[in-house]
């Protein structure tokens, strides 16, 4: 028989039930836990309630609101998926259930890992180097398409290419763009197509290698590093349109230019031809306008030319000319007599110039500026002495004036005391303080009186 309830504690359900969610949550705590999606139900309020399954158990799952916003896909039932969070009980139905933070696909997350790893390798090496990215030509002859012959990404690029450039040629290089084999059917369509262009094939302008959407599984080929070696090594331009918008391969990052979808691909690489006429016309108008005003311009030059004096007075020209003639040889004539006048009057300006520039001159003329000088400064410094005497006799008639001698002969006296310092004030002694008064004949000391 059980003992009874005084030798064994005895709990209530919500006791038993906290205590197993306790022991969860710190024994266990954060899990992956790997299975099928079962029995999903999307609330209204954002969050997810499932059962993860495999063929031997199951387990409940909720996935709230705020952890739901984060995913990047959209889970169904029958969904192989791999799901992170923390175990723990529902209390109110006594139930243990996972606490799902994240939620992805079965498999993603190694390739995920692949992809971060082999994008980190290649970035390392340079591969993704934006200064190494060839230029797109932006009016191909020749673009060859790497994709499938039987996808839905081929046939857009086709009738956007021929809408809007259709006059380029295209060169289509099936390969496989999924699975297994696809990576190398790839690479070696790149390989040969650079091998071949200008060869036994056209000059190749552009290559574009891609395919349409699809899991990260199937579009795993354009993340192979034989690809993505490939694409660096093509002296050919290349267009990397692998999937949706959202989706990014290492062909993206290898290539020279990264588009969207194909079809983003196929407008990238082709000028659309209404935009090139609507150009065209633009300039055929502009340079017809421009040769018609040169035209103009010439027109008015020849009317001009043909209305002036030279087509109508040729022989007024000519007399012009010979009049300069004459001229020029008038001033040829005269040009020696006038070169004398000149080198005489050179001649007599250097004579007075030496004449002012000779030695016993310029002794003279220094001599009596120093002695001008000289009496300037024997004056200025006569000057300079009286005034300085007068200044100084100014200054000991005040110094007189108001010193104490002066002062003293008016019957004035000064009080020492016996530190020979002035007294100021009466309260400054006391009765009996040894005292010296200073007249003007003299000193005496005397006692402070009581």
């Amino acid at each position: 028989m059980p003992k009874s309830d005084n030798d064994q504690k005895i709990y209530s359900v919500s006791q038993i039930t906290r205590k197993i969610r306790t022991l969860l949550e710190f024994q266990v705590g954060d899990v992956w836990i790997e299975g099928e999606i079962s029995n999903l139900r999307k609330q209204a309020s954002g969050h997810q309630y499932f059962t993860l399954k495999d063929p031997d158990a199951q387990i409940a799952a909720v996935l709230f609101r705020g952890n739901a916003r984060n995913l990047d896909f959209d889970p169904e039932d029958g969904t192989q998926v791999q799901a992170f969070g923390e175990l723990s009980v529902y209390e109110a139905r006594g139930q243990y259930q996972l606490i799902v933070r994240h939620l992805q696909p079965k498999g993603a997350g190694a390739l995920q890992a692949k992809f971060e790893a082999l994008k980190s390798k290649l970035q390392s090496e340079g591969l993704f180097d934006s200064e190494l990215k060839k230029p797109i030509p932006p009016f191909p002859n020749v673009l060859a398409l790497v994709t499938s012959p039987t996808g839905a990404a081929l046939r857009d690029m086709l009738n956007i290419l021929s809408r809007r450039a259709p006059w380029v040629h295209i060169l289509i290089c099936p390969v496989r763009v999924q699975g297994d084999g696809a990576a190398a059917e790839i690479a070696h369509a790149i390989d040969f197509l650079n091998q071949a262009s200008g060869k036994s094939i056209p000059l190749i302008d552009t290559i574009i290698t891609g395919r349409g959407g699809g899991s990260i599984e199937d579009l795993w080929c354009f993340n192979d590093e034989s690809v993505a070696r490939s694409i660096y090594a093509s002296k050919i331009p290349i267009v990397s349109a692998v999937g949706h918008e959202i989706d990014f391969t290492i062909a993206d990052f290898t290539a020279d230019l990264r588009a969207p979808t194909p079809s983003a691909a196929a407008e990238l690489t082709a000028p659309d031809q209404s935009n090139l006429r609507h150009r065209l016309l633009n300039l055929n108008t502009r340079m017809t306008q421009s040769l018609s005003a040169v035209l103009e311009g010439h027109a008015k030059v020849l009317d001009l030319l043909s209305r002036g004096a030279l087509a109508k007075e040729p022989l007024r020209k000519l007399q012009e000319y010979r009049q300069q003639i004459d001229f020029i040889a008038a001033n040829l004539a005269a040009a020696p007599l006038t070169r004398l006048d000149e080198d005489k009057r050179r001649l007599d300006y250097a004579r007075h110039t030496l004449q002012a520039h000779r030695p016993d001159s310029a002794i003279a003329r220094y001599r009596e500026r120093i002695e001008a000088i000289a009496r300037r400064i024997n004056s200025s410094a006569q000057h300079f002495v009286a005034d300085r005497r007068q200044h100084v006799q100014a200054t000991a008639d005040l110094l007189r004036s108001l010193g104490p001698t002066t002062t003293f002969s008016r019957g004035f006296s000064m009080t020492l005391d016996q530190n020979g310092n002035a007294i100021t004030s009466a309260k400054s002694v006391t009765p009996g303080d040894r005292i010296r008064t200073r007249l003007g004949d003299g000193d005496f000391e005397s006692d402070v009186a009581p």
